[in-house]
C-alpha cells in the first residue's frame, strides 16, 4: 500500500518508537516462530554449538518472546542477557518462568545501545534479518553488541550474510495487464486505454514483498554482497552494493529482479545455511520483488549484467532502498530505485 502527501523525514526516536510498536502484537511472533525453517535452523545451529556455548555467557540481541536464549540455555548456556526493546519483553518474563530458566536468562528492557550488561559475553545470537535482508536495519544493533559486549575471540550467531539477485518473469503481472484487453469482450467497452495505466501502478517503484516460483526465475542468481559480521562497520552498511551477472535460462520476458539473502552459522562439523532462495523452502521473509517499468524479453544464455546499491531511505533510517543498473542483452543500461512502501502513514501527519 502506498500514501498520498508529501514525505518528510522522521526523527530517530519517532523512527523507533514506530518499529519497536510493530512488534508488540501477537501476529508478528505467532508468524516468525511458525516460520519452521527459521526457528529450526537457529535451533540446530545453536545446539550444534553446544561446545562452545556451554558454560559461556550469551547476549541475545532483539530477543522478542526469548526463544533463542532458551535454545542457548538447552545448549549449556551458564548465562544468557535477553535484550528486547518493545513490550513483548514482558511475555518474555513469563516464558522464561514457566520454562524455570530464570536463574539462567535475565530479561532486559531496552535498546542494547542502551542497556548496561553488568559483564562482557562470549556469544551473540540475534535474529536480526529484514525483508532484503537490510530492511529494518536491526544489523547496526548487533555490531553495536559486538562492539561493546563481546569478548575477543567470541562468537556470533549467525556470523556471515550474503545477497543474490536473479531476473525473474512474474505471470501474475502481464495476466493483471492483459486484463483490460479483455473487457471489450466480456462488457462491449474497450478498456485498453488502461494499460498504460496499470503498467504504472504495478510496476511500481515499491519493494515488493512476496513468493517467486521456481519457475518464473529465469537464471542462477548471482551474489553480489557478502557480510562478514565479524569485521563489517556500520558505516559500511550504509552502502551496501556489488555487480552482477546471470545468464537467463531460456526465452522469456524479464519483468522484474528477484533479491534474496543467505545466512551462515559457523558449526563445528559444516557450516549451517539458513535461506530465503526461491529455490529453497518457504520463509516468512520470501523474496523482495524490483518490477522494470517495461518488460524485456531473453532468450537463452541472454546476458543480464548490473550493480547493486543498498543503502537506508532519506525519510527514515530503519528503512532500505535498493538501486539497480542493469543491462539485459543487446538493450541500453537502464537504472530504477526501490523502496519499501511506507507503513506509517500517520508519521507524517500531525
Amino acid at each position: 500500500m502506498s500514501h498520498v502527501g508529501k514525505k518528510r523525514k522522521l526523527d530517530k526516536s519517532r523512527q523507533d518508537r514506530l518499529y519497536f510498536d510493530s512488534y508488540t502484537d501477537v501476529t508478528i511472533h505467532e508468524e516468525m516462530i511458525a516460520d519452521h525453517v527459521r526457528t529450526n535452523t537457529y535451533r540446530m545451529a545453536i545446539l550444534r554449538n553446544s561446545e562452545s556455548i556451554r558454560g559461556k555467557v550469551v547476549l541475545d540481541v532483539g530477543a522478542g518472546t526469548g526463544v533463542l536464549s532458551m535454545f542457548c540455555v538447552q545448549a549449556g548456556a551458564k548465562k544468557v542477557y535477553a535484550v528486547e526493546a518493545c513490550s513483548i519483553a514482558e511475555q518474555a518474563v513469563n516464558i522464561v518462568r514457566q520454562n524455570n530458566m530464570e536463574d539462567r536468562i535475565e530479561v532486559i528492557r531496552g535498546t542494547v545501545e542502551t542497556v548496561d550488561l553488568p559483564e562482557p559475553v562470549e556469544v551473540i545470537v540475534s535474529e536480526w534479518m529484514g525483508y532484503a535482508l537490510l530492511h529494518e536495519s536491526m544489523l547496526n544493533s548487533v555490531l553495536y553488541a559486538r562492539d561493546r559486549w563481546l569478548k575477543p575471540g567470541g562468537m556470533i550467531l549467525p556470523s556471515k550474510a550474503e545477497l543474490y539477485i536473479s531476473p525473474i518473469s512474474d505471470p501474475v503481472v502481464e495476466d493483471r495487464l492483459h486484463f483490460w484487453y479483455t473487457v471489450k469482450d466480456q462488457y462491449g467497452v474497450d478498456m485498453s486505454a488502461m494499460s498504460g495505466f496499470a503498467r504504472k501502478c504495478i510496476m511500481n517503484s515499491d519493494i515488493t514483498v512476496n513468493s517467486v516460483h521456481v519457475e518464473d526465475v529465469l537464471s542462477h542468481p548471482a551474489r553480489f554482497a557478502e557480510l562478514d559480521l565479524y569485521s563489517v562497520t556500520v558505516e559500511e552498511l550504509k552502502s551496501v552494493k556489488g555487480k552482477f551477472t546471470c545468464e537467463s535460462f531460456g526465452s522469456a520476458a524479464v519483468n522484474a529482479f528477484c533479491v534474496h539473502f543467505t545466512v551462515t552459522f559457523p558449526c563445528p562439523d559444516k557450516p549451517l545455511v539458513l535461506s530465503t532462495s526461491p529455490f529453497k523452502p518457504e520463509t516468512h521473509w520470501k523474496q523482495a520483488v524490483l518490477y522494470l517499468d517495461a518488460p524485456v524479453d531473453v532468450v537463452q544464455d541472454t546476458v543480464v549484467t548490473g550493480e547493486v546499491s543498498m543503502y537506508p531511505s532519506e525519510e527514515s533510517a530503519r528503512h532500505v532502498c535498493i538501486h539497480v543498473d542493469y543491462t539485459i542483452g543487446e538493450q541500453k543500461r537502464q537504472s530504477k530505485t526501490f523502496s519499501i512502501p511506507d507503513w506509517s502513514s500517520e508519521a507524517h501527519t500531525q
